[in-house]
């Protein structure tokens, strides 16, 4: 008898199932997508899925346990391949301090030792039988409990040992639910596990991206130099503009690849200078108004004339240029862009928005859209991410050089990134 797939039945079930599905199916188990008649030789059931028939629903029961089996099949032989063993269920967990549960086990094992050598003093035991075996039966109620203990840190340690091999799929299944720092360690632990994970899937990611980055201008360059080499085409003014284009794409991947590794090193050296808060973002918005291309895309800049502050020119250009490009990729051609600056006196702040308007940023997208190589949803409007998922986390890095910080704010308007720095530079102590 033919068979069918799991998403066939489904399919069938729910009631949207195409035409070729149902042909593929045995006779007896098709089911029409019309509403079916009610007969006594032709039963039907009644689920919240809607009208199915017997024979059909017990075939999809049947694959649902099958395919349950066989996922919880391949999680445990995943876990015996990784070495890490079922986890015991810890005798105590219900307090919030490791501390506290030791202590209930020496008291615990204490009070069945003395217990047991009075019952054993009564039964007017030697003494040189009854203290080894009361000292026996504690050391073994203390070793059974500590088991308990101890066994999600040997699951911790295993799973470290996998990670260390370069497995950062492994996730620590024990103590999730303790309160204690056992349990605040393995929950740690699948977190920072996620983050590593993370970060070499976009790694891999990166590595694909930079590869196609650097071939395309390369491949572009190679072939209008040789061009230009065998006299097929002249070195016209459009021709080495072309080239220029090309080059001027190499030079900004390689300054990102290079903000990237200031990234890693998780500092930079700042030169501070005290300067003019709106002629420092004029001089920013200037070659973005021209990059733009025919996009048609308007920079508005609302910012007062007195406002000035300190820090490092340079980091606070990589901050802005960042923040400003990610809103002019998500904005509709002809569209405007709104940069406004104004100076939080009482707590000695400079705070800007930049706003692209009619594009949103979901509550759930705001978590992660700085963290490093991870591009935005395409869903917005605009000309599409096109980069290389650094360009926010650089800004927000930026922002984190100078005591400041960038996030995204609720605005009706649109997406809106809220940039806020201190005016005067703060020493290492200060921040302290």
């Amino acid at each position: 008898m033919a068979t069918s797939s799991l998403k066939d039945y489904d399919s069938i079930i729910n009631g949207d199932a195409s035409p070729s599905t149902h042909d593929s199916l045995p006779s007896q188990h098709k089911v029409s997508s019309r509403t079916p008649r009610t007969s006594a030789s032709a039963p039907h059931h009644t689920s919240p899925h809607g009208l199915y028939s017997k024979a059909a629903y017990d075939i999809y029961s049947s694959a649902k346990e099958k395919e349950k089996e066989k996922t919880t099949s391949a999680v445990r032989k995943s876990k015996d391949s990784a070495g890490i063993k079922e986890p015991r269920k810890r005798p105590i967990g219900i307090f919030s301090s490791l501390k506290a549960e030791l202590s209930i086990l020496i008291v615990l094992a204490t009070l069945i030792a003395f217990f047991l050598a009075w019952i054993l003093l009564k039964a007017k035991v030697s003494l040189w039988i009854s203290l080894p075996l009361t000292l026996l039966v504690s050391l073994g109620i203390t070793y059974l409990f500590s088991r308990g203990l101890t066994s999600p840190l040997g699951e911790i340690r295993d799973a470290a040992e996998q990670m260390q091999e370069g497995n950062y799929e492994v996730r620590v299944s024990s103590a999730l639910t303790s309160k204690d720092e056992i349990g605040q360690l393995a929950r740690s632990f699948n977190t920072m596990a996620e983050e590593l994970e993370h970060a070499d899937q976009m790694r891999r990611d990166l590595i694909a991206n930079v590869s196609h980055e650097l071939r395309t201008p390369v491949s572009a360059l190679q072939a209008q130099v040789e061009n230009m080499a065998d006299g097929v085409i002249e070195p016209t003014s459009a021709n080495l503009e072309g080239i220029l284009n090309q080059t001027h794409r190499l030079s900004d991947l390689i300054a990102f690849l290079l903000d990237m590794s200031r990234v890693e090193a998780g500092a930079a050296s700042l030169e501070i200078t005290t300067f003019n808060v709106k002629d420092f973002i004029d001089d920013v918005v200037s070659p973005l108004e021209i990059a733009d291309g025919g996009h048609g895309h308007i920079i508005s800049v609302d910012v007062p004339d007195n406002i000035t502050m300190e820090g490092d020119q340079d980091r606070l250009r990589q901050l802005y240029t960042n923040i400003i490009s990610n809103a002019l990729k998500h904005s509709a051609d002809g569209t405007a862009v709104l940069v406004e600056v104004h100076e939080d006196i009482p707590h000695g702040t400079v705070v800007s928005n930049i706003i692209n308007f009619g594009s949103q940023i979901s509550a759930e997208e705001r978590s992660d859209i700085f963290r490093r190589y991870v591009k935005g949803q395409g869903n917005r409007p605009g000309t599409g991410s096109g980069g290389t998922g650094l360009g926010l986390s650089i800004a927000r890095w930026a922002a984190h050089l100078h005591s400041g910080t960038v996030r995204v704010v609720d605005d009706v308007r649109g997406a809106n990134f809220e940039i806020t720095l201190p005016k005067y530079h703060l020493t290492d102590e200060e921040q302290k």
